[in-house]
């Protein structure tokens, strides 16, 4: 049964689109859901969140549907998720929507960066917890340590063992972070500009990365069916090569804890040289996640990165009047279809216009013995003009500042070039 709460300064059609995202995320997990209420309060209270009466009244409901998970979309309090369990007389399990993302997050990871990161949200989500799980053991208040009981103790022992967990789990974290940065600074040597793919979870991000490389990595109408940052090369019309990564999809509500873990997998939108924030056309709640995406991007510290809105699934939309009042809205955004390949070929060549805009654009005359830099200039620039000429092979091209001293020695004008 999943509860939805609304309060007065929340608008309801807000509270609903979040109830339905909840059951997507709940149906994720594979738990069938028999039951939804969304229910109204003037303030949150301190016991069941909601009123007593009002609890009453649900947990009837959910002995009607014979539920054994109870999820509440708003989080809960340790104390609220017991004072729950004991109102359903410890017969049903009390979650909520941070515990849910958790458990796919858990599910998801296959790196070992992302498992670790996984363990330590879920670590650091349970430590305050651990009283609930110990309720059935009677507890003393005054006293030494001496004089308290076995249900104390085993409370203390486990707090101390979720402790260094959590001390152990950072300590390999921070291994794990300074072996990909390793990996990122050799990447890094070789100037291939870099664009993450930026967005709401399954707003069909990986398979625009798979139509755009040609590759075929998991690609699910699941939320958050990519936890792991996917890198793959991407050839633009120009034959310059692209970097395209896969980032793991935002959500409304999403944990804090899980924000901060896995700031390092989403440290690939900061460092890219530009953004595809990827929207899925057919939502309703197109604009809400929008806002979501930007706003973790600004926290994330990459808000002033170049950004391209690229509205993906067209092919699914039914009433064409919805890309109208959108295109009216966001002129500068593409229109695609991973699926179907439609746009692509637009979204390419403004990419290389964008890149092309942040490099410099020269010709070069390079002797016949050093085809070693025509051969990077190929590789890590954009070359537009080629020929072979008595002195050397005349090139125009655009360069990456980091390859400019090393090309500089053959610079030569556009005229003299011709002349030759």
């Amino acid at each position: 049964m999943l509860i939805g709460i609304k309060l007065p300064d929340q608008i309801e059609t807000t509270t609903r689109s979040l109830l339905d995202e909840l059951r997507e995320l709940v149906r994720t997990l594979e738990i069938s859901i028999v039951h939804e209420r969304l229910v109204p309060i003037r303030k949150p209270q301190a016991k069941y969140l909601i009123g007593s009466g009002k609890a009453e009244e649900l947990a009837q409901e959910v002995k009607k549907h014979n539920c054994d998970v109870l999820i509440f979309d708003n989080e809960l309090q340790p104390a609220q998720q017991r004072n729950w369990e004991k109102l359903l007389n410890d017969t049903v399990l009390v979650i909520d929507r941070h515990e849910v993302i958790l458990d796919i997050f858990g599910r998801r990871a296959q790196t070992r960066e992302a498992v670790l990161q996984v363990e330590l949200a879920r670590l650091e989500y349970n430590m305050p917890r651990l009283k609930r799980a110990w309720t059935h053991l009677s507890r003393q208040r005054g006293g030494g340590s001496t004089q308290r009981d076995a249900g104390e103790t085993q409370l203390e022992l486990d707090q101390r063992m979720v402790r260094q967990q959590i001390s152990r789990v950072k300590r390999e974290l921070v291994q794990v972070v300074k072996h990909r940065q390793v990996q990122r600074k050799k990447r890094m040597t070789v100037p291939v500009p870099t664009c993450a793919i930026v967005g709401y979870t399954n707003a069909g991000k990986s398979s625009l990365l798979n139509r755009l490389t040609d590759s075929a990595i998991l690609a699910e109408d699941k939320l958050f069916a990519t936890l792991d940052p996917t890198s793959r090369r991407c050839k633009l019309p120009n034959g310059q090569t692209l970097v395209l990564t896969d980032t793991v999809g935002f959500v409304r509500n999403l944990p804090h804890r899980l924000v901060d873990a896995f700031k390092a997998t989403l440290e690939e939108a900061v460092l890219a040289n530009l953004l595809l924030h990827v929207i899925d056309v057919t939502s309703p709640e197109v604009e809400a996640h929008l806002d979501t995406t930007a706003s973790v991007l600004n926290e994330l510290g990459a808000g002033d990165k170049i950004r391209l809105i690229v509205f993906n699934k067209v092919d699914s939309l039914w009433d064409p009047q919805v890309q109208t009042d959108l295109a009216l809205q966001y002129p500068a955004a593409f229109f695609v279809s991973a699926h179907s390949g439609a746009g692509m070929d637009e979204l390419l060549q403004k990419i290389e216009s964008i890149l092309n805009d942040s490099r410099q654009q020269q010709s070069y005359m390079i002797p016949h013995q050093r085809y070693d830099v025509v051969a990077k200039l190929h590789r890590e620039g954009a070359v537009y003009c080629e020929r072979v000429c008595d002195e050397g092979i005349y090139l125009e091209a655009s360069v990456p500042s980091r390859l400019l001293p090393s090309v500089e020695p053959f610079h030569t004008p556009i005229q003299s070039a011709q002349t030759s």
